[in-house]
Parts: structure tokens; sequence; C-alpha cells
């Protein structure tokens, strides 16, 4: 199975950042122009600031600070120094086999600072075929 790097991130300058806005939480949505089972995740950040507990949520539109808390998160990831570095982070597999898109919700950070950076997010998975004609047989109506 070759796993694809859907989302890399948009600049490789160490430098540039997302960051936070009031406080530490950061929600981020992603939609997907295909379907795809999604395998794993890495997202890069600084040691200090980067993000600690990350709640991802598989096609969850329309969700916001206010109510992110009322659904439950389709995996939830604890990222360690080495995860910060670009270690993926393996998800529940099952939960990801029909993706359209993604929020993820980075809860804390790793200092308990009001502020987290994320570096890069990287998506493993791979497409899925969303029409298999082969696999159709003709029903006539009689």
């Amino acid at each position: 199975m070759g796993w694809l790097n859907w989302l890399q991130g948009y600049r490789e300058d160490e430098g540039l950042n997302l960051e936070s806005d009031a406080d530490e939480q950061l929600l981020i949505y992603i939609p997907f122009t295909q379907v795809i089972k999604l395998h794993s995740i890495a997202i890069n950040g600084p040691e200090d600031e980067g993000p600690k507990t990350v709640k991802l949520y598989a096609n969850r539109e329309h969700m916001g600070f206010s109510n992110v808390n009322d659904f439950p998160p389709s995996d939830t990831a604890v990222l360690s120094p080495e995860n910060l570095q670009g270690k993926p982070v393996v998800l529940k597999y099952v939960k990801f086999q029909n993706v359209r898109s993604l929020t993820i919700f980075v809860e804390d950070n790793q200092s308990g600072s009001d502020l987290t950076k994320i570096q890069k997010i990287v998506l493993y998975g791979t497409t899925v075929e969303t029409t298999d004609m082969k696999g159709l047989k003709k029903i006539e109506d009689h």
C-alpha cells in the first residue's frame, strides 16, 4: 500500500508558524477534493509551544470553539517531543476510512503557555476509489 503525503507544510521556513490568537487552542479545518483513507499524521512544532493534546474529527463540518467539546473525537493524540520533530502518530485507521474533511483541534500545548505554534502538518493516507464500474451490475426494470 503506497502512502501518499497529502498535505505538507505550506512553507519549509521554520520561522513561519501557524500561531494561536487568544489562547493556546487552535481549530483547523481541512476539506479534501477526494475521499481518502487517513493512516497517520505528523504535526511539527517547537519544543515548548508545540501542540500537546490534539483531537481529530473526521467529516465534521461547522465546528467552532463553542461546540468542539460537544462531539466525541474520531481519535485523540498526545504529542511527544519526537512527534513535534516529525515522528508520525498512527491513527485509529478504522475511524478514518472515508474521510471527506478533517478538523484538527489543538486543545493545549507542551508548556501550558497562551501561545501554540505549528510549523508543519503532514497527513499520510490513500485515495478511496469512489466508483468501481467493474463491480456494478445493471439493474433492469421488469
